[in-house]
């Protein structure tokens, strides 16, 4: 018992060193990422070193649990790499402890980690994210920082076009300035030429002070007579001219109530309740547009009896010959009909346009707190899932380090992460259920989690790449081809008296198969699926062969070593029926796109293994004949 807790620590210190370095690392490269994309909008405005550090913490808290899942995946693979890779696994099996024994204290830890990650989405990300997103907006909303550059018209200053020659950068002073002001609208601007001038910021950063020098000013005055066709303007040439241009450059901080019904700044309870009261509205403004759509009827007025009401009410316009009573109308009354039912029509129209605006803009906050009530969940238990991944991943590949393991953890990574944004886009778009977009990488990776867990506890082959070509040689029928060398020590010598005739023997057994299966007419399609799909017999003649060719093995002579080599390798049971299951075997057959595939693939085996029954027959006849002559034996 001392032993195993020993060995539960020394797993957990392992794991826990590697896993608090690599979740500083994946965060650090989200925030780069997450920095890159709103890095436009933050340059340039001269923030405060208290702004950016407030970004970074928020973006920091915010980015958590998705840097947790890739960081467990990326431990798991380098500490089991290691384990592998220094032997450690292999002794630790070798004493009688399962994966999932050396798994146990991790898992245990793991599922902690989970549940910290669910504590920070549901606690702290909605609180993050609220001040993250806020201080977002008010920096987007603040002015840049006035650096107006040379050469090019400058117009982050609201109302203003300034081109500035020259600028010198010690003194501040701007040469050969011209300025447009827009401030009374374009048709009415203000051009201003100087030889020079000087901007400054006020004291409050909240107006900017322009000094000219040596310029002239140009404006267009209102014409009194817009049939005019010439406008008068003034002209205004001066020495010194100053004047106080408004440009907030100051950092304020947007009211958080800007961020209340996202559903970003709410925890799972907020959500349920946003989404309960959703539906409900939803489905109150359905059913009343529904009824306003059909019972858009005509409803009379005046001094009718109650029979003519609902006479009128029941009609039906193709009980009514239109077209009759359009044309006996006048051309003013034709006009003023099709101008009334245009009017109505585009009304009609504009009133269900705004209808199906306001559903449409409904559902999709509906769905964007369902996402986010389900994101908190399955991104949660993303963490334990990458584990079952990541842990017998790195005890099958064993390799430690940031080689192998980092390249692999990232390709798994961003496959997870396709999977996911596909799922969410489609059900933000209301192309699929909400559930099944959020839960479909769940449902492919918890699968293969499942997989490679059990295939690393058994000890299965699944990144031998010999296995593979081997089952795929299998598949399309190549076979390997013998390489019988001369042996530099022989300690038991053929019998050569004997061999004859259990040559003989095993070439009188081929003719006999090969007489009784008549291997080269095409099998008989609905027998081939429910016959015994065992050849014992040709079984046990591939067993001969193969005991007469390793005794011959043993032999001196060059030349029998050739033909032994020619001698092929049989699959025994390529050429029955392809599965070991009798009802898997039916199915295939009646399945007939798949199973035509087997049978031609079948009926091309029986063929081969006749040849092969041919070749036996005369390496059998050129050995007997060897012997006889008892040449170089």
């Amino acid at each position: 018992m001392l032993r195993i807790k020993k060995l539960d620590i020394f797993i957990l210190k392992s794991f826990c060193l590697l896993f608090t370095g690599t979740f500083f690392i994946c965060l650090f490269i989200f925030m780069m990422q997450f920095l890159w994309r709103y890095v436009d909008e933050m340059v340039g405005k001269g923030l405060e070193m208290t702004v950016l550090a407030q970004f970074f913490f928020y973006s920091g808290l915010y980015l958590v649990p998705m840097s947790l899942p890739l960081a467990i995946l990326l431990a798991a693979l380098i500490t089991f790499g290691n384990f592998g890779e220094r032997f450690e696994l292999l002794a630790m099996k070798a004493a009688g402890i399962s994966l999932m024994k050396i798994m146990r204290p991790l898992i245990i830890f793991i599922t902690f980690v989970s549940c910290v990650s669910f504590y920070f989405q549901d606690v702290i990300g909605p609180k993050a994210q609220t001040k993250l997103w806020v201080l977002m907006w008010s920096i987007k909303q603040k002015s840049p920082e006035l650096d107006i550059p040379e050469g090019v018209f400058y117009d982050e200053i609201s109302g203003y076009n300034l081109y500035v020659k020259h600028k010198d950068r010690k003194t501040g002073m701007l040469y050969d300035v011209l300025i447009y002001n827009f401030e009374k609208g374009f048709e009415n601007a203000q051009i201003i030429k100087s030889d020079s001038g000087r901007l400054e910021m006020t004291a409050d950063k909240q107006h900017l002070y322009l000094h000219l020098y040596s310029g002239e000013q140009f404006e267009n005055l209102k014409a009194q007579n817009m049939n005019q066709k010439n406008v008068p303007y003034r002209r205004e040439a001066f020495r010194e001219k100053h004047a106080i241009i408004e440009f907030d450059s100051d950092f304020s901080m947007a009211d958080e109530d800007l961020m209340s019904g996202h559903s970003n700044s709410k925890n799972m309870q907020m959500l349920q309740v946003a989404i309960d009261s959703m539906k409900v509205r939803t489905d109150s403004i359905a059913k009343v547009y529904y009824q306003e759509a059909v019972g858009m009827i005509y409803k009379p007025t005046g001094n009718l009896t109650k029979a003519d009401t609902l006479k009128i009410e029941r009609a039906q316009i193709g009980e009514y010959d239109i077209d009759s009573l359009f044309n006996a109308a006048t051309l003013a009354q034709k006009a003023k009909i099709v101008s009334s039912a245009a009017d109505r029509a585009a009304s009609t129209s504009n009133d269900w346009s705004f209808k199906k605006t306001t559903l449409s803009r409904t559902d999709y906050d509906l769905r964007k707190h369902q996402i986010a009530w389900h994101e908190k969940i399955s991104l949660s238990l993303a963490c334990l899932i990458f584990f079952f991944i990541g842990a017998p991943l790195g005890g099958i590949i064993r390799k430690g380090g940031l080689g192998m393991p980092v390249v692999v953890s990232v390709l798994i990574f961003i496959i997870y992460y396709i999977i996911n944004s596909t799922g969410m886009k489609m059900a933000r778009d209301g192309h699929w259920v909400v559930w099944m977009g959020m839960w479909t990488s769940t449902a492919i990776l918890a699968p293969l989690g499942a997989f490679l867990t059990y295939k690393s506890n058994n000890d299965s082959v699944v990144f031998n790449i010999d296995a593979y070509v081997a089952w795929f040689k299998r598949v399309i029928g190549i076979r390997d081809v013998r390489h019988l060398f001369r042996k530099e020590v022989i300690i038991t010598d053929p019998d050569y008296q004997r061999l004859p005739a259990d040559l003989r023997q095993l070439s009188e057994s081929c003719r006999a198969y090969a007489e009784k299966k008549n291997l080269k007419k095409a099998p008989n399609y609905f027998r081939l699926w429910m016959n015994e799909h065992i050849d014992r017999e040709m079984e046990a003649i591939n067993d001969r062969m193969e005991t007469l060719i390793e005794e011959m093995s043993n032999t001196r002579s060059a030349r029998l070593l050739a033909i032994l080599n020619n001698y092929p390798v049989i699959p025994a049971s390529a050429h029955v029926r392809p599965f070991k299951k009798y009802w898997l075997n039916l199915l295939c057959g009646a399945l007939v796109p798949l199973g035509l595939f087997f049978y031609f693939r079948i009926w091309a085996f029986r063929i081969r293994l006749s040849k092969d029954v041919e070749r036996i027959i005369k390496n059998n006849d050129d050995i007997i004949l060897l012997i006889e002559r008892n040449e170089n034996l």
